[in-house]
């Protein structure tokens, strides 16, 4: 991957476009978790293994004080593991102006538009991806869940959504058993799921990146 210019957004962020030049590229953008950056699922990215895609990294827009180490976060913790509301509100709204603004000011292929995210990061991919106008074709949820009361409308009539979730068994910060409601609760709304569990913790390992690697070869090739 190769960083580019980075257009002004509602978003701090990165972008590294692939060697080939193509006139519209299939795009990640990668949501990072609490107290992480922007580059933080850099390396996940990369180990997928594709060549061809367009990378997309918004730093969230909550700094947080971690002593010698920046951290950000999407959103304050109201208790242990649910959004805070106003702060939850506040940058689920920038997001979306950003996946907008994204769409207008970088070479992204719509159909081919995957937003994934980890933890935090895939609770704020649920929110706006299934949310979005016009929709998002494909989410990567790891060790996330949704937010249901961030959700306005009952999920239904998502059959041209593709998704991959991964949780693992041991997670007790976000414990598997949301990963397994969220999967059904997609799939009973039609989309097509593709739900993955390891015996691991908060956390995203070797299996994980094999098997998305294999979901985003399939959805790619097919979209």
């Amino acid at each position: 991957m190769r960083p580019g210019r980075t257009i002004a957004a509602s978003l701090e962020h990165l972008v590294f476009y692939p060697e080939r030049t193509m006139a519209k590229y299939p795009t990640i953008v990668a949501l990072h978790g609490r107290g992480a950056d922007a580059s933080d699922l850099l390396p996940l990215v990369e180990s997928i293994g594709l060549t061809n895609l367009l990378v997309i990294a918004p730093r969230a827009p909550l700094g947080l004080n971690l002593g010698l180490v920046q951290g950000y976060a999407w959103y304050d913790l109201f208790k242990e593991g649910i959004p805070h509301p106003e702060t939850f509100r506040t940058s689920l709204e920038l997001l979306r102006r950003f996946l907008v603004e994204i769409r207008r000011g970088y070479p992204v292929n719509p159909q081919q538009l995957v937003l994934a995210g980890f933890s935090q990061g895939t609770v704020m991919a649920y929110a706006a991806g299934l949310t979005e106008t016009p929709p998002v074709r494909a989410l990567v949820g790891l060790s996330g869940y949704i937010h249901k009361s961030a959700l306005p409308v009952e999920l239904d009539n998502l059959h041209s959504l593709s998704i991959f979730i991964s949780h693992g068994t041991f997670d007790k910060i976000i414990p598997v058993e949301l990963g397994r409601e969220t999967a059904e609760l997609l799939r009973r709304a039609g989309a097509n799921v593709a739900y993955r569990e390891y015996p691991m913790g908060h956390e995203v390992r070797e299996e994980t990146v094999r098997d998305l690697a294999d979901w985003m070869r399939q959805f790619l090739s097919g979209s």
